[in-house]
């Protein structure tokens, strides 16, 4: 079972590319055919079914002008949390020395 916020985020993404399909009116068999996907496979996919693989949901944005911010999902000069946890060990060390 999935996190509640996972489970949303999936299902969110999925309804956004489905909106982006239905936008530049492709079929469930043509988009699937330049995805090289089967047609309940990109179902799946706009459903957010946690098993559709990450690389089914990067060729949909690929398709939809969208992959690059793929990458930046989980770029570490983003990552505020482990910002957060590296100043607060560097202030614990330094509390540490100072003695």
């Amino acid at each position: 079972m999935l996190p509640p916020p996972v489970e949303r985020a999936l299902i969110t993404l999925g309804e956004h590319l489905y909106i982006a399909r239905k936008r530049r009116k492709q079929t469930l068999s043509s988009f699937a055919d330049r995805m090289q996907v089967s047609v309940p496979t990109l179902r799946k996919m706009e459903r957010g079914d946690p098993t559709v693989s990450i690389s089914v949901y990067a060729m949909a944005l690929w398709l939809i002008g969208r992959v690059q911010f793929l990458a930046e999902i989980a770029n570490p000069v983003s990552d505020e949390m482990a910002l957060l946890l590296e100043l607060r060990n560097l202030s614990t060390q330094q509390k540490g020395t100072s003695r």
